[in-house]
């Protein structure tokens, strides 16, 4: 395809820019490895928000969206939708949690909340785990996503898509493995930025093309069951929308978000977002950020690529079901003038570079303060851990690159992933809130699914949904048993983990106290649902405007409204006593710290 020299001019000056914000933080990341990963614990909360919804914003998601709305209509986004619940609970029952534990990443708490050898050893394989294995999984799907737009848009060959994803990974890897987190969350602002406008300038360019004639044509071109915004679970529909069995809706709507870690989107919060979390100036920040990050995630982001994606159903009507994702790659291709043009190719290079620098650096973190540190018993203010992040990020990239060759389908892999975590995630959420979860608990849950994984592929049993159910009640109900054949962590552990992070829920053994702060918790559920439906009734409403449902948009918008309110009178007051329980927390260390 042809660029022209504004579009030229228009990536370079991109390209320019990140690199010069990204290395104007060297010198601040480079203190030590808490400075390198973490940026210091001092990242405002609106950075901290934005670099999450940035880094969930790769290059695939755009066209992720396409096919889901190609086989599906508008309502087979709550295939990722259902998220929004346990992303919520992360935001009033966890971010302040993570904020008060000092630990530098989610793998770090192992140690702080269990206690003995195996606590120790767990650390390292969760390191290895999720910061090589896993990380490198998802580097590839991402740089598989990136190496497909470049096929579309270049008419590239499978190694020349690799030659040119190799030039961008090195850029994206000079900047990261020298700025650390700090050069991560701030061009990730920027890059978020013109990946929306990007993004928005496509879908109001397409909407108008005269095949489409605006949004009063796209819905008349369409039929009404694309429109649909929720899925068909009875069967009424015959096509255009989302037809699931009652079955598979429980599983993603009422299973999904609190049984799966999935990255992203862990229950309890954890990954890049746990990352972000922690690096906030204050747990107030911490909550602002995540709650920031939720609503623009879920409600503000979606619709650009959705009306590109109706757009695509009428522009090409033609296409294999294998390449409906690539009907969002082919509007950009041929609606678009020069130069904005080059604007959205680095929009997609934005998108990936934010998510690729992401998790370069949140690999590095675990294995260097996770692995490296416990094996070699090095001081975590070592001077050599900032250099042996920087070399870790460069042995990430060649590893991912390397995975991306043998990869070929971003599904599989999503669903791999999704499996292999099906269960852990009450365990996750439990750990902060009763004291009877022990290092046995999340050993057995991390291991369990892998099992029965196995089993049903050996038995020919691969279908998704299946061994996810499976998976997902087999270890549960095992981790569950395997707590109480095994004993509690020592005393002395859970008390050192309550007096760090002050946990409210089921902790007597430690406080004294049958059910520590049920009021608060019932506060704090209050205010987690009136946010979930605050957050979909800004994405249904602006959702109804577009496509001129203004009726019900309305109705949309007044509930949106008005859970809007009681959340602005209500969360200063539950803040409040969010911040006060914290003052008493640090009050309680320094005593303790004191001999008091």
């Amino acid at each position: 395809m042809f660029l022209g020299w504004s579009d030229g001019c228009v990536i370079a000056a991109y390209f320019l820019v990140t690199l010069l914000l990204g290395l104007r933080f060297v010198k601040a990341s480079s203190k030590n490895l808490e400075g390198y990963i973490l940026g210091g614990r001092d990242l405002p909360w609106w950075v901290a928000g934005i670099s999450m919804v940035a880094t969930t914003f790769a290059a695939d998601t755009p066209l992720a969206v396409t096919e889901l709305v190609a086989k599906n209509g508008i309502s087979g986004n709550w295939l990722w939708w259902n998220m929004l619940t346990g992303g919520m609970l992360t935001v009033f029952f966890f971010s302040k949690l993570w904020r008060r534990s000092g630990v530098k990443t989610e793998v770090e708490l192992i140690t702080l909340r269990y206690g003995g050898k195996a606590a120790h050893i767990l650390r390292v394989f969760r390191s290895l785990y999720l910061g090589l294995f896993m990380n490198v999984l998802i580097l590839g799907w991402v740089n598989l996503a990136f190496m497909t737009i470049l096929g579309v848009f270049f008419g590239l060959n499978r190694e020349e898509q690799l030659f040119w994803t190799l030039g961008v990974m090195i850029i994206t890897t000079f900047y990261t493995s020298l700025s650390g987190l700090l050069g991560v969350a701030y061009t990730d602002a920027i890059q978020f930025i013109i990946a929306m406008v990007g993004c928005i300038y496509l879908a109001i360019r397409i909407v108008s093309a005269p095949a489409i004639g605006g949004l009063e044509g796209l819905v008349a071109k369409l039929p009404p069951q694309t429109l649909d915004f929720f899925p068909d679970i009875f069967g009424s529909n015959t096509a255009g929308s989302l037809s699931i069995t009652l079955g598979s809706f429980i599983i993603f709507a009422g299973i999904q978000w609190w049984a799966s870690w999935y990255p992203g989107a862990e229950p309890g919060g954890g990954g890049y977002v746990a990352q972000r979390m922690m690096s906030t100036r204050t747990e107030k920040g911490s909550l602002f950020a995540t709650l920031f990050f939720q609503v623009a995630h879920y409600a503000l982001r979606p619709w650009p690529w959705i009306l590109v994606a109706l757009a695509t159903l009428i522009l090409y009507p033609n296409l294999p079901e294998a390449d409906y994702k690539l009907g969002y790659v082919y509007a950009m291709r041929d609606y678009l003038p020069e130069g904005w043009r080059g604007l959205l190719l680095a929009a997609f290079l934005g998108a990936y570079m934010s998510t690729l620098s992401t998790q370069l650096n949140w690999g590095a973190g675990y294995l260097i303060n996770d692995a490296w540190v416990p094996l070699k018993k090095l001081s975590p203010d070592h001077p050599s851990l900032v250099w042996m992040s920087r070399l870790t990020v460069v042995a990430l990239m060649f590893l991912s690159l390397f995975s991306t060759y043998w990869m070929n389908s971003i599904t599989q892999v999503w669903e791999f992933i999704l499996q292999c975590g099906a269960g852990l995630g009450l365990v996750l959420i439990l750990r902060w809130y009763w004291w009877r979860i022990n290092v046995w608990s999340e050993v057995s849950a991390t291991l369990i699914p892998f099992l029965v994984i196995g089993v049903l592929y050996l038995n020919d049993i691969k279908d998704f949904e299946t061994v996810y159910f499976w998976a997902a009640s087999l270890t549960t109900v095992g981790w569950i048993l395997i707590t109480f054949l095994t004993p509690p962590e020592n005393h002395n552990t859970l008390t050192t983990f309550w007096n760090q992070v002050k946990p409210e829920g089921a902790w007597q053994p430690i406080t004294g106290v049958r059910f520590l702060g049920g009021l608060h918790i019932r506060q704090g559920i209050v205010l987690w649902i009136l946010s979930i439906i605050m957050t979909y009734a800004m994405l249904f409403a602006i959702g109804k405007f577009l496509l001129g449902f203004v009726s019900t948009a309305l109705v949309w918008t007044g509930i949106a409204f008005l859970s809007a309110f009681i959340l602005y009178r209500y969360l200063p007051v539950w803040l409040a006593y969010v911040q006060e329980d914290s003052h008493n927390s640090i009050n309680n260390n320094n005593t303790n710290a004191s001999g008091g």
